[in-house]
């Protein structure tokens, strides 16, 4: 019988994840997964303009019981354990639209490792299942919560404090700045409200917004 949400009794409170427990994780997921099943997954930061995997197609949905924040200390991409910049998180609460992405059976374990490997760095984001509705239907899909009691879990900051985190930082992938801005862009040529994040933006670097 398939399991409700993957079994990841396996994590120890190391801050980084090993092969092993990479290898472990994506197991956990595949046994909570029918293998004869095609593989859904949602993303509600890069993952919907950057998927970085085969898909045979992408919807718009909702999911009930999380919304997109900026809760995530970014010790990697965006910032350093020095100076942490702020990324994004599915955090408790409220809804969020994201892309629903369908993966077909034969693809699902190969593309669940490189999910794991993208966006378990660090412990931070914990994957598990949540339901997606998609024009009036719901799918099961993959994803990535932030987890509350790993020390990258920066909450609901204010946003004052939030901007300062992103306004001084830099990561392997770039700057936070850059990275707010591109989610901004994205997001709204989706159609997606980014009033919240235009208020943080102003914030981060009013005087170049300005100017644009």
């Amino acid at each position: 019988m398939v399991q409700s949400q993957p079994d990841l009794r396996h994590l120890t409170d190391q801050y980084e994840l090993t092969e092993e427990e990479l290898a472990k994780t994506v197991r956990a997921v595949m046994a909570s997964h029918g293998s004869q099943d095609d593989l859904w997954v949602f993303g509600y930061g890069s993952l919907m303009w950057r998927p970085g995997f085969p898909h045979l197609e992408r919807h718009f949905g909702v999911v009930h019981g999380f919304h997109r924040a900026f809760c995530i200390y970014s010790h990697v991409h965006r910032g350093t354990r020095e100076q942490p910049g702020l990324v994004l998180g599915l955090d408790n609460g409220g809804s969020c639209k994201g892309a629903a992405y369908r993966v077909r059976a034969a693809d699902a374990e190969t593309v669940v490792k490189y999910l794991v490997r993208r966006e378990m760095v660090t412990r931070v984001y914990t994957p598990r299942w949540v339901t997606v509705r998609i024009d009036g239907q719901t799918v099961r899909a993959h994803t990535y919560t932030a987890a509350h009691n790993h020390v990258q879990y920066a909450g609901k900051l204010p946003p004052d404090q939030a901007a300062s985190y992103i306004r001084n930082s830099n990561g392997r992938s770039g700057n936070n700045v850059d990275y707010l801005r591109n989610t901004v862009d994205h997001l709204e040529d989706l159609g997606i409200d980014t009033a919240p994040f235009r208020r943080l933006q102003q914030l981060v670097a009013p005087a170049q917004l300005h100017l644009e």
